[in-house]
């Protein structure tokens, strides 16, 4: 960022520019260094971003002066020390080379806290690191509260009009144990030597300067000067650099600086500053830059947006909630440093800590030019390489390995304890969860978990001996179902396997968000299935079974409404029994080439039964005619009326003559062969393929039924002849799940917040793959599963189940989510009652998802504080109105707690 970080020329901000030359070298010392200093930036382990202007990016690390007033009053009650020194201060005022000389000595005993001297009647200021006054200007704006203009829209305060770089030379005498600055009028731009003249010169000439940001110490340490490998010299070797000045404006007004009527030579934007050339902004550069449209300049905090790198606004959509959490913004903007964990690992010795570290500064520097995410992306793949490359991915997700991350970073925990867990047998439940409590935070304790983690009590009951078993996990975020407050209309085709009944369509309603089994137990009713018989459904496509739908836990909600169902009842009785898949195939020659090669096409739909003693092709022809003779077609040839799906036929009169002439020609001598071949492909010939081979089945030899195998997939062509004497027309008619209506829009559907929070919660039995083992009973036991929150995080962060995957298809639900804003209480879903903190939270921020799976789009609402909200998305920020934000899109839901 260098010199355009406060925005003052429309630059985009691109953190890969800060440490572009060997980032990590300098982050792994950066963390050395801060967990050894007491503020994490001036240990002589990063003398690059004081001393010379070659990482002109870095603005954070330089230092700012402050009224000592402004800062006091913004960090009231904090623990800041700092060193106090009695500055004079002497003025050449020569008209070619004006310069302020200063000279820093220390005052006895005057390391202590920030309470400022009784009787003290000059001017004090106080020298502070770069993430010390963003942290302080963010206090100072949310305690501003909200200013309307007159059309009653916000009007953000620009804090970048009242930053003023001034150029300083940094020297020590080692004769009188002081630190000098020069402030030269040749280093300068007019307007800031004249601010640096308001601030530095005043009478009385005795100045006090405060630091809280540990750099002079590196200088002075006991009243003696310290410095590593003689880097300033008594030589008058000075050291060139950059003193941020904010909040003097006042100073400026009441000294009559006419800016507008100063002369300035500096448009060129280059001064020379010890013998080399440094680049300086023009003073009517920036004049220029604080004029134009939009919010009345670039200097508003927390405005900042993010570039979208390709497909990254699923990361951009969680980075801007994280980065507007409060309590988490103060940390990152504070002495984090020495929480770095290098060894832990599961972390990344500090690297994912300090790229979101950084990158959270800038989004909170003066300003709304966007900033380029590359660095933390990389940094963040190296930690979960799933997210390398330019994919689009889920932001819940990302969002999920990203809180992971930092927690393994900053981990305060440097070894990991071995716990055992004790029996909770006959204690109270109070005991039991502040126990596991302990232990968790014994091994796991960070600023992610004293803000975002809570506590599950899950209770199984066994269903033999109600014995009961709890225990307390700790959770990050509360993923919540969408509970179907509509009916969903599903029409399926219900096929018989004992060849009685013609194909029969079926609409059965279902809970939107219901089951399989749910639908499973809708057809039974409606097609009056009996005790004795089971229900196998599956999608065809093609004229081919595609799958079968077997999961009874599945959501109905994966089967879209263009599938094409059919409902196979089958015996129970037999379910052992080799399943036969039988599809149907006729010849299809094109017309204009009728000495073409025939083609075999698929078509109706396929049959499906269960044969107990299946040892030879006739009892194969035998099942296939019987599963086809309520498809046969009178005698005259006429239609009859179909519309009785519950017809039935005499199917043993119909298969007798049917089969009659093949039977017999079966059990004739060798000399009939040729008749029966004949006979044979006059009707039907069935055959087994693999690949590209097929293999005829003969009537009168065995099958060749592979073994170990449970189906068997045969293909029946079908002669012209018989397709002409069966109804293919019933055969191939397969209506879709939901015919699509012209014209019809289906109402919306709703749900409450509070309504996914109860489905989550509910009591719901185990499956069959996740049996329990009683202790009491010593048996697995399908026990009944029961969640409650016990612990609620001071940050709650919701995820709405809005995504649906299987093996086949993936969905999204677009089930408007009604959430509270002001007052999310969850007093009611809370078991312990005694909870000193409150239960009650306010909605912060909103990730959200538009569009459907693959091809969406994710941005974020977020209340910047007293009911300001704005829309990230992306590099675009844009103010949105509260009515505005509650949508069908919203996807992860923020909220902190409130008294």
């Amino acid at each position: 960022m260098g010199e355009d970080f406060f925005s003052f020329t429309n630059s985009n901000t691109d953190d890969s520019s800060i440490f572009e030359l060997d980032y990590d070298n300098t982050r792994s010392s950066s963390a050395a260094a801060a967990s050894s200093s007491a503020s994490g930036f001036f240990s002589p382990g990063l003398y690059r971003g004081w001393f010379g202007n070659d990482d002109e990016d870095n603005d954070i690390e330089k230092p700012y002066l402050v009224p000592y007033r402004w800062w006091s009053e913004v960090e009231a009650g904090g623990e800041q020390v700092g060193i106090l020194y009695n500055v004079t201060s002497t003025f050449d005022d020569d008209d070619d080379d004006a310069e302020i000389a200063l000279y820093f000595r220390k005052k006895e005993g005057s390391e202590r806290s920030e309470d400022t001297e009784e009787g003290f009647s000059g001017r004090e200021y106080a020298i502070i690191s770069g993430r010390m006054w963003l942290r302080a200007l963010k206090r100072h704006n949310d305690s501003k509260g909200v200013i309307k203009d007159v059309s009653g829209a916000f009007i953000a305060e620009d804090y970048s009009q009242d930053v003023f770089p001034i150029q300083i030379r940094l020297s020590v005498s080692k004769r009188t144990n002081s630190l000098v600055v020069k402030i030269s009028s040749k280093d300068n731009l007019i307007s800031s030597y004249r601010i640096a003249c308001n601030i530095f010169v005043p009478k009385p000439k005795l100045l006090h300067i405060w630091d809280f940001s540990g750099q002079t110490t590196q200088f002075l340490v006991d009243d003696r000067v310290n410095l590593p490998n003689d880097t300033l010299g008594e030589n008058g070797k000075e050291i060139a650099l950059e003193l941020q000045a904010y909040g003097f404006s006042d100073s400026m007004t009441d000294r009559g600086v006419d800016f507008d009527g100063m002369e300035t030579s500096f448009e060129s934007g280059s001064v020379k500053m010890n013998g080399c050339t440094d680049h300086v902004r023009s003073y009517s550069n920036l004049r220029n830059s604080q004029s134009g449209s939009g919010f009345r300049g670039v200097g508003y905090l927390g405005l900042r947006g993010l570039q979208n790198l390709g497909n990254t606004c699923f990361m951009n959509s969680a980075i801007q909630c994280l980065a507007h959490t409060p309590k988490l913004v103060d940390y990152f903007l504070g002495d984090y440093g020495k929480e770095i964990n290098q060894e832990n690992p599961l972390g990344m010795k500090g690297e994912l800590a300090l790229a979101f570290g950084d990158l959270l500064s800038k989004l909170w520097t003066p300003g709304d030019t966007p900033v380029a995410p590359a660095i933390f992306k990389r940094k963040l793949a190296d930690f979960a390489p799933q997210f390398s490359g330019y994919n689009q991915h889920d932001s819940q997700e990302f969002l999920s390995f990203l809180l992971d991350g930092l927690h393994e970073d900053l981990n305060r925990v440097k070894s990991k304890p071995y716990i055992a867990i004790k029996d909770a047998e006959g204690r109270p439940d109070e005991e039991v969860a502040e126990e596991y409590w302990r232990n968790h935070l014994a091994r796991n304790n960070s600023i992610i978990v004293d803000l975002c983690q809570g506590q599950y009590q899950s209770t199984l009951v066994c269903p033999a001996c109600s014995k009961k078993s709890a225990t307390f996990d700790p959770f990050m975020y509360l993923s919540l179902p969408l509970p179907s407050t509509t009916m969903r209309t599903m029409t399926l085709t219900v096929l018989s396997t004992d060849g009685k009944n013609l194909p029969t369509p079926i609409t059965v309603t279902v809970p939107k968000c219901g089951r399989l089994k749910d639908l499973i137990e809708a057809l039974s009713i409606a097609c009056s299935l009996r005790n004795d018989e089971m229900l196998m459904v599956v999608e065809i496509y093609k004229n081919r079974i595609f799958h079968c739908l077997t999961e009874p836990s599945d959501s109905v909600a994966l089967i879209r409404d263009e599938d094409k169902l059919v409902a196979y009842r089958l015996p129970k009785d037999n379910r052992n029994s080799p399943l036969v898949v039988f599809m149907h195939e006729r010849v299809e020659r094109p017309c204009e080439f009728e000495r073409a090669i025939p083609n075999l096409k698929l078509f109706g739909i396929p049959f499906v039964a269960r044969l107990e003693n299946l040892s030879t092709g006739f009892e194969l022809h035998k099942q296939y005619l019987k599963l086809l003779s309520p498809l046969l077609m009178p005698a005259d040839n006429a239609f009859n009326d179909y519309d009785d799906v519950g017809i039935t036929t005499n199917e043993d009169s119909t298969m007798d003559d049917v089969l009659s002439p093949t039977i017999s020609d079966s059990n004739t001598g060798s000399d009939s062969g040729t008749e029966d071949d004949q006979c044979s492909s006059s009707d039907f010939q069935f055959y087994l393929k693999d690949g590209l081979q097929s293999l005829e089945i003969k009537m009168n030899e065995p099958l060749p039924i592979p073994k170990f195998s449970d189906k068997l997939e045969v293909y029946v062509t079908w002669s012209e002849s018989m397709i002409e004497k069966y109804d293919t027309c019933l055969l191939s008619s397969l209506p879709e799940v939901l015919k699509p209506q012209l014209y019809t829009r289906r109402p919306p559907e709703s749900v409450s917040l509070y309504k996914c929070l109860e489905a989550f919660l509910k009591e719901e039995p185990l499956g069959p793959e996740d049996m329990w083992d009683c202790p009491s009973c010593k048996k697995p036991r399908q026990a009944r599963k029961k969640l409650d929150l016990w612990r609620l995080p001071e940050i709650l962060v919701v995820h709405l189940k809005r995504f649906s995957y299987s093996r086949y298809i993936r969905n999204k639900l677009e089930t408007y989510v009604d959430f509270p804003i002001d007052d999310f209480d969850l007093s009611t879903y809370t078991s312990q009652k005694d909870s000193q903190f409150s239960n009650h939270y306010v909605l912060y921020a909103i990730s959200n998802h538009h569009g459907g799976m693959g091809c969406g789009h994710y941005d974020s609402f977020i209340d910047l504080g007293y009911r300001r909200w704005y829309e990230f998305n992306d590099s675009r920020v844009s103010p949105v109105r509260e009515d505005d934000i509650k949508t069908s899109a919203a996807y992860v839901l923020f909220y902190r707690r409130v008294a």
